[in-house]
């Protein structure tokens, strides 16, 4: 019987098969990197803001607590975006007539609020408690960063929940004491793993609350 296909045939299909599941990896490797790109996540892409509000220069440099301008942090499930009387508290005295801030005051005599673009925010079948992290032992920075080094506000993590899981999953490797929760440079320690266990008890974390914490019914309510 005639051979139908040349011995090249072997080879061409060979390189096929490769190219194909060439073409397939880096198919499937392009949209895992487009989806944990910042042009997805928005990480660390500073967020467009009526006035370019430096949170470098009133925390790290004026030495402003967070809780002065999130008033509800401790007490809300949303931290809090500060009326325009917080901003002229101290600027109908200091850089009154700076023009970058002619829409703080316009906003006073018109009585009409600046419009903040958020920068961090979950969908909204995501149900998350800013001060239920807080009383428990989660600094700011843990989720937000380094804020009192950032000019202008960016994001900091993706908040897919793939993250929100791993802190969930082992809680005590995040866990500050309370006098630590607002200070922006604390690092875990080397003994983190012990004084986070310890902290879980100072917190009333028990056993069952642990288990809590990764069930789908935590955050999506």
């Amino acid at each position: 019987m005639a051979q139908i296909f040349r011995k090249s045939a072997n080879s061409f299909a060979r390189a096929t098969l490769a190219g194909i599941v060439l073409l397939v990896g880096g198919f499937f490797g392009v949209t895992y990197a487009v989806y944990w790109s910042p042009y997805t996540t928005d990480v660390h892409n500073p967020r467009s803001q009526p006035v370019p509000f430096s949170h470098q220069h009133h925390v790290a440099g004026l030495g402003i607590d967070c809780r002065y301008c999130h008033t509800s942090v401790e007490k809300s499930s949303f931290a809090g975006i500060p009326p325009t009387e917080t901003c002229m508290t101290c600027h109908s005295q200091v850089w009154r007539d700076a023009p970058v801030l002619a829409p703080v005051r316009e906003s006073l005599a018109t009585g009409q609020p600046l419009h903040w673009q958020r920068v961090n925010q979950t969908p909204d079948f995501v149900f998350f408690n800013h001060s239920i992290h807080v009383t428990k032992g989660i600094g700011c920075s843990t989720c937000h960063g380094a804020v009192d080094q950032m000019p202008i506000t960016w994001k900091e993590h993706s908040l897919y929940m793939r993250w929100c899981i791993d802190c969930h999953a082992n809680p005590q490797q995040h866990l500050r004491p309370k006098n630590e929760i607002y200070n922006m440079l604390w690092k875990a320690p080397p003994d983190q793993s012990k004084r986070g266990q310890d902290l879980l008890k100072t917190y009333n974390i028990s056993k069952q609350r642990l288990d809590q914490l990764r069930d789908c019914s935590m955050c999506h309510r």
